[in-house]
């Protein structure tokens, strides 16, 4: 079936629906992967968002179900040059049509992704809409205004809080914005116990349990939307150690002073290099955000910064052991090149 992608600028692009068939809005995004599209799909950061590929085939190596970072996918749709139907794989499940489908994910083929990804870096990240046919431009007025993506944190983290390797230690209290299991993975990996909190949990409750740190996960949408996340960090600085990624990184930021800020195209991708502040060194990083901090008080360093654009991938406190990394760690997908960012979280507790 014909669909086609509109652009809040008006712009639009014409191909063939695939996935769940219905009409949707998000904000339309681009990702420079070349693998690692099954990761991406269930990837909550991706949460209210229409995700475009860069890389011109995507499916080739089918869906395997072991891979997913979540349980269930969280974007509104997929836009592909070419999707592959019929994947060569020893691991494959199902094709990633019928994956989407199974999700209620739209997806749309044979966009110019090149062309899209150029209109993005241009004029930014946008609203955008999949709808079916050659819709007018009343219907597609009316479609875009009802994206709403202000309360995707509560609609992403956990449901209960509930514990992972209660035997092991240290003992993390693990506030999930819309985790990742490769952050619980590692963690674990570690011989981490981990109790998962949901993202509007008080900071009494994560004292009452415990814990030897406080961790934040990654999650999706603007910082500044989260439910009362800050002031629990602020209530909890000083008293524990308080790690984070992406969008814990942010939450901790804003927790200590700093400032939050919308990127023109985000980073999103698993080739973005980052210069480490204590040798000079820079890493390969795997990324998803759209938000980056901004204006440091006095007490907060910088502790690593993008090299392409220059602005913060991690930060770290001048008196408190409080640190985090605005990129992915645990990567899944993308290079493992920074893993070793977990063990330096965890030294905070000793």
């Amino acid at each position: 079936m014909k669909g086609q992608l509109i652009l809040e600028n008006g712009q639009r692009f014409t191909g063939e629906l695939f996935g769940a068939i219905k009409n949707i809005v998000g904000e339309i995004v681009f990702t420079t992967g070349m693998t690692g599209y099954q990761e991406e799909l269930t990837d909550p950061s991706f949460a209210g968002q229409i995700v475009t590929m860069t890389f011109p085939l995507i499916g080739n190596y089918g869906i395997n179900l072991d891979d997913n970072e979540a349980k269930h996918t969280s974007l509104k749709a997929l836009v592909v040059r070419e999707k592959c139907d019929y994947p060569s794989n020893f691991r494959n499940e199902m094709n990633i049509a019928d994956f989407l489908e199974e999700e209620g994910v739209v997806g749309i083929e044979g966009i110019d992704t090149r062309a899209l990804t150029r209109i993005i870096r241009d004029y930014g990240c946008m609203t955008a809409v999949i709808m079916q046919g050659e819709p007018s431009q009343a219907e597609v007025d009316a479609l875009m205004a009802e994206f709403d993506n202000s309360k995707v944190i509560l609609e992403t983290t956990t449901d209960a809080s509930y514990v992972v390797n209660p035997g092991g230690k240290p003992h993390i209290a693990y506030i999930d914005l819309g985790t990742k299991e490769g952050i619980i993975r590692d963690l674990v990996k570690r011989g981490c116990k981990l109790t998962v909190f949901r993202a509007d949990v008080k900071a009494d409750e994560i004292l009452a349990a415990e814990p030897d740190m406080v961790f934040l996960s990654n999650g999706p949408g603007d910082p500044l939307d989260a439910p009362g996340t800050i002031d629990t960090v602020k209530a909890l600085i000083g008293k524990l150690p308080i790690c984070g990624i992406c969008m814990g990184h942010q939450l901790i930021g804003l927790a200590l002073g700093c400032r939050s800020q919308k990127l023109t195209f985000g980073h999103h991708g698993g080739n973005h290099p980052v210069k480490y502040s204590e040798t000079g060194k820079c890493f390969i990083t795997s990324q998803n955000h759209n938000y980056v901090l901004t204006d440091y008080p006095e007490d907060v360093e910088e502790w690593f910064t993008n090299v392409n654009d220059k602005t913060c991938e991690g930060i770290r406190h001048k008196k408190y052991p409080i640190m985090s990394v605005q990129f992915h760690p645990e990567a899944s997908p993308g290079p493992l090149d920074t893993s070793w960012v977990f063990d330096r979280f965890l030294k905070e507790v000793k």
